[in-house]
C-alpha cells in the first residue's frame, strides 16, 4: 500500500499517492481545486468519482489505493464472460423471478471509504437494487434486475472507479486475511525489534550515576537510540497517526487519537532534546508502548477472523467436483465441477467422500458425519429415502443421492450467508461503547493539555513526559475493545456448540430474555409426522393424491408429510396454486378448486363438516375438501423432542416463562404441554393470533425470545426481541430468525442462553477494569507518578487482558 500523502502535497498523485513523473501533465478538478494526478488511469478513476458525485470518499479515505495498476479499469469485452450462465452458477443465485444475486471479492479495499464508495456508486446504477460490502472480508453482496443491466456491467462500474471484482472464492478470502495478518505482523516484529534494540541503550543511561558517561557517548547513545525508533514510529506506529488524521478531519475523537497525541509528543519531545544535547528523551518508551499496543490489536484482530472464518470453512466443506451418472439407473458416470450439478442428479458419493448437493438416498446405506450441521460427531445411519445434507462426509459404503437443491440453495450455503450477515452488523451495545470512548478521548486531551499546562509552571523539564504519560496511560482501547472482542469470540463459541447468530443483538437479548415462547408442531416435535389414519369420503379413492399434488411444493411440515405420504405415485397437475400462511393450501386440480389445511380454511369452501368425520383432539388432523364437498381427513402423529422437557424446565428454572404457541388444535397442544410441564399453552392460532400474544407481553415489559420453525412462524420470530429458528424449517424461517439451531436438539439453546449470560459478564468485566484502571491511572500520571514507559506498559497491559479475557470464552463451547 503506498503511503498516505496530504492533498497539499503537488509531487504525488492525488488519488493513488505515487509520485508524479517529471512532465505529466494529468490533473482533475476535485470540490473546486484541480488536482494532480501521475497517470491517464488516474485520472480517469477520479474524474469517474467525481462525475458520481461521490467525491466525499476523498475525505473520508484514510488509506490510498493499492497501486497505479490497480486503479487501471478493465475492458468491458473483458468482463462480458460474467455473463454466461454456466460461468454464473458457482456465484449467482436466483432471487424471485427478476433479480439475481452474486457474491464477489472486491480487490484495492484499503479502508471504510473504499467501502462507502463502491456501495453508493454501485447503488446508483441502473438495474442495481441492493449493494452489500463488508470491510472485514472483503466481500460484496449485489443484487440487481437482470432485464435493466448485465452482470459484466455492474463489474465494469464498479472498475471504473478503481477496484476490481471477482466471483467469491474461500481461498481468495482467506489470501486477504493472510495479507493482514502478515502486515501486522511485520510492523510487530519492526517494533520489537526496535524495542529491544532501543532498551539496549537505554538502560546504560538509566545504571550510569553522575559522572560515569560522558557527554559524547550520551550524545551516541541517544542518536542511536533515534535511528532505531523511527522505523517503529514511521511504520509500525504509521496506521494510528493515519486513523488519527482521519478522525479529526472528520471533527470526530477515536480512541487512536490520544494514541497518536502521546505518541507524537513524546518522539517530538525526545527529538528535540538529541537535537540541543539537552533535556529528557523517551525513545525507550515510544518503542515499547507501540510494541505492546500493536500486541494487543493483532490479538483482536486474530479472534475477529477467527470467527469470520467460520463462514469460509463452511464453503470449504463442499467439494469442487463430483461424480454424476450419466443416465442412471445406467452404471456409467462422469466427474463434473459441481456449479453445473442441477436438481434431478443422481451422483455416487464414495466412502470418505463430502455429500455435494442437498438431496435423498435412492440407493445404498452407510452413516454420515453431518457434524457441521448438527454438531454431534456420531454418524448418522443413512439409507434409502433417508434425506442427507450438502457437506455431510458418508462413512460405510457407497450411496447413490438424487439432488433436489445445489450451489446457492442447499442449506449450508444459506447458513453461511447468515453468519456473513451477522458478521456484517454492529450490535448496539458495541455502537454505545464507541461513543462512550469518543467522549471519555475528549475529556482525556482536556486532562492532558491541563496537566501539561499546570506541570510547566511547576517543573517545565517533567511537563512534555507528564502530558504524554497523561494520554498514554489512559486506556480508550480497552473501553472499545471490552464490548466486540466478547461479542466477536462469542459468536464462534456459539456456532461450535450449533447456535448459529444472524443477528448482531441476537447474543446480548437472549441472555436477557424472561419469556420463551415455543412453536409446537417441528420445535418441540421433532416435524417428522407420520400418517396414522386416513378417514376419505364414499366413493372417493384418490384423496391422498389429490391432497399430495396441492402440498408437493409446500416447505410447512405437514404439507411434506402430505406429499411423502403420497409417495411416488403420478400426481395430476395444480393450477393457481396460493398458500394461506397458518390456514392451508388451495388449487384447481381437473378444474374443480380443492383445499387442503384447517378444518375452518376447508369448511369455507366445502361447507358444514359431514357425520363421517371424526373429532381427534390429540392428533394432529388435515383435511381435505372443495366446492363440491369433504373429501378426506388425515390424522398425523408427531414425537416430542427427547430434551424439550429438559430444556424447558432449565429455562423455567432459570426463572423465565415457557409458553407454547401454535395453530394446532387445542387439545393436541394441551396433551403436549402436559407432557412437557408447561402451564401455559395456547392452540389454534392463527399467525396474527402468535403476533397479537407476542405484542401484549412486550407491553407488559417483558423480552420476549420466539422459537420457531414454519412460514406461519415468519411475522411473530420478526416481532419477538430475539428468535430462533429451527435449522431444519423453512428457509423464510431462517432469514427472519436471529439465531438458528443448526441440529436436531433443543439443548443447544440452553447451552446458547449460558453462554450469552456468560458473555454479557465478560463484557461487564471488561468495562469494570477498563473504568477502574482509568480512575486510578490517569490522577497517578497527572500527579507525576507514572513515567511514559510505565504508562506504555499498563495500558498495553490493560488491552491485552480485556482480550484475552474475551478469549475465555472459547473454552464455553460446552457450558454446564
Amino acid at each position: 500500500m503506498s503511503e498516505y500523502r496530504p492533498a497539499s502535497d503537488l509531487s504525488h498523485c492525488y488519488h493513488c499517492g505515487l509520485p508524479i513523473a517529471p512532465g505529466a501533465v494529468f490533473q482533475v478538478t476535485i470540490a473546486g481545486v484541480a488536482r494532480p494526478m501521475c497517470c491517464a488511469g488516474c485520472e480517469a478513476v477520479a474524474q469517474a468519482i467525481v462525475e458520481g458525485g461521490l467525491t466525499e470518499y476523498y475525505r473520508h479515505r484514510d488509506a490510498m489505493p493499492e497501486s497505479r495498476r490497480e486503479a487501471m479499469p478493465l475492458e468491458i469485452e473483458q468482463l462480458g464472460l460474467f455473463d454466461h450462465a454456466e460461468f454464473q452458477k458457482g456465484f449467482v443465485r436466483a432471487i424471485g423471478e427478476d433479480e439475481r444475486e452474486a457474491d464477489l471479492i472486491l480487490e484495492g479495499i484499503t479502508c471504510a471509504a473504499c467501502v462507502w464508495l463502491n456501495e453508493q456508486h454501485l447503488a446508483r446504477q441502473p438495474g442495481v437494487t441492493a449493494v452489500q460490502v463488508n470491510y472485514a472480508t472483503r466481500r460484496a453482496r449485489v443484487r440487481w434486475r437482470p432485464a435493466e443491466t448485465k452482470l459484466s456491467e455492474v463489474l465494469a462500474a464498479i472498475a471504473s472507479i478503481g477496484y476490481r471484482a471477482h466471483p467469491y472464492d474461500a481461498g481468495k478470502s482467506e489470501q486477504l486475511a493472510q495479507r493482514e495478518r502478515r502486515n501486522a505482523l511485520w510492523r510487530l516484529l519492526v517494533a520489537g525489534f526496535g524495542m529491544m534494540q532501543v532498551m539496549m541503550y537505554a538502560y546504560p543511561v538509566y545504571i550510569a550515576r553522575e559522572g560515569d558517561m560522558t557527554p559524547d557517548i550520551l550524545a551516541l547513545m541517544r542518536w542511536a537510540s533515534l535511528v532505531l525508533t523511527l522505523p517503529v514510529v514511521l511504520y509500525s506506529a504509521a496506521p494510528f497517526f493515519q486513523r488519527a488524521w482521519r478522525d479529526l478531519r472528520l471533527r470526530r475523537l477515536g480512541m487512536d487519537v490520544p494514541v497518536a497525541i502521546g505518541v507524537g509528543a513524546a518522539f517530538l519531545a525526545s527529538l528535540w532534546a538529541t537535537l540541543v544535547g539537552g533535556g529528557e528523551v523517551y525513545y525507550d518508551s515510544v518503542t515499547m508502548f507501540v510494541f505492546l499496543l500493536l500486541c494487543g490489536r493483532f490479538l483482536e484482530m486474530v479472534a475477529r477472523q477467527r470467527a469470520v472464518r467460520g463462514a469460509e470453512e463452511l464453503a470449504r466443506v463442499v467439494p469442487a467436483f463430483a461424480e454424476r451418472f450419466i443416465a442412471w439407473p445406467e452404471a456409467r458416470t462422469e466427474e463434473v465441477p459441481v456449479m453445473s450439478l442441477a436438481a434431478g442428479d443422481a451422483l455416487r458419493v464414495r466412502p470418505g467422500e463430502a455429500i455435494p448437493v442437498d438431496g435423498v438416498v435412492v440407493e445404498g446405506q452407510s452413516e454420515v458425519n453431518e457434524s457441521w450441521l448438527t454438531g454431534e460427531s456420531r454418524a448418522i445411519a443413512k439409507q434409502a429415502g433417508d434425506r442427507v445434507a450438502c457437506g455431510g462426509v458418508n462413512g460405510a459404503s457407497p450411496l447413490v443421492v438424487r439432488a433436489e437443491h445445489v450451489g446457492e440453495e442447499t442449506r449450508i450455503a444459506s447458513i453461511r450467508r447468515l453468519m456473513e450477515r451477522a458478521s456484517a452488523e454492529r450490535p448496539k451495545i458495541v455502537e454505545q461503547a464507541d461513543r462512550f470512548a469518543a467522549r471519555f478521548v475528549f475529556v482525556l486531551i482536556i486532562l492532558a493539555v491541563g496537566s501539561g499546562i499546570a506541570w510547566w509552571f511547576i517543573d517545565p523539564s517533567r511537563a512534555i513526559w507528564i502530558f504524554a504519560s497523561v494520554l498514554v496511560v489512559s486506556c480508550p482501547c480497552a473501553l472499545s475493545l471490552a464490548t466486540p472482542v466478547a461479542l466477536t469470540v462469542a459468536t464462534d463459541a456459539l456456532a461450535r456448540i450449533g447456535l448459529l447468530v444472524t443477528r448482531g443483538h441476537a447474543i446480548e437479548t437472549l441472555a436477557r430474555a424472561d419469556l420463551f415462547a415455543f412453536d409446537k408442531t417441528g420445535t418441540l416435535t421433532t416435524g417428522r409426522l407420520t400418517l396414522v389414519e386416513t378417514i376419505a369420503a364414499p366413493d372417493v379413492t384418490d384423496a391422498l393424491r389429490l391432497a399430495g399434488a396441492l402440498e408437493q411444493a409446500s416447505e410447512h411440515l405437514i404439507g411434506r408429510a402430505i406429499a411423502q405420504a403420497a409417495g411416488s405415485a403420478r400426481l395430476p397437475p395444480v393450477e393457481g396454486l396460493r398458500s394461506v400462511a397458518g390456514r392451508g393450501v388451495e388449487g384447481h386440480i381437473n378444474g374443480r378448486c380443492l383445499r387442503v389445511g384447517n378444518r375452518g380454511f376447508v369448511a369455507e369452501l366445502a361447507g358444514p363438516a359431514p357425520d363421517w368425520m371424526q373429532e381427534d383432539a390429540v392428533r394432529t388432523n388435515v383435511y381435505l375438501g372443495g366446492e363440491g364437498g369433504w373429501l378426506a381427513q388425515f390424522m398425523f402423529d408427531d414425537d416430542v423432542r427427547e430434551d424439550a422437557r429438559d430444556v424447558v424446565s432449565r429455562i423455567e428454572r432459570d426463572r423465565a416463562r415457557v409458553v407454547i404457541l401454535s395453530g394446532d388444535m387445542p387439545a393436541a397442544v394441551e396433551a403436549v404441554a402436559r407432557r412437557l410441564g408447561v402451564s401455559d399453552a395456547r392452540g389454534g392460532l392463527l399467525p396474527e393470533g402468535k403476533h397479537a400474544a407476542v405484542k401484549s407481553w412486550q407491553a407488559e415489559g417483558r423480552t420476549v425470545a420466539m422459537v420457531g420453525d414454519g412460514i406461519n412462524d415468519a411475522p411473530v420470530l420478526a416481532q419477538a426481541h430475539v428468535s430462533v429458528a429451527i435449522g431444519s424449517g423453512t428457509e423464510l424461517a431462517r432469514t427472519q430468525a436471529d439465531l438458528v439451531l443448526l441440529g436436531e436438539a433443543l439443548l443447544p439453546l440452553w447451552k446458547g442462553r449460558l453462554l450469552a449470560g456468560r458473555t454479557l459478564r465478560v463484557i461487564r468485566q471488561n468495562l469494570a477494569w477498563s473504568f477502574a484502571y482509568n480512575i486510578l491511572a490517569i490522577p497517578a500520571a497527572m500527579l507525576g507518578w507514572v513515567t511514559p514507559w510505565m504508562a506504555g506498559i499498563g495500558m498495553s497491559a490493560s488491552s491485552l487482558l480485556v482480550v484475552l479475557n474475551a478469549l475465555r470464552l472459547r473454552r464455553a463451547t460446552n457450558p454446564r
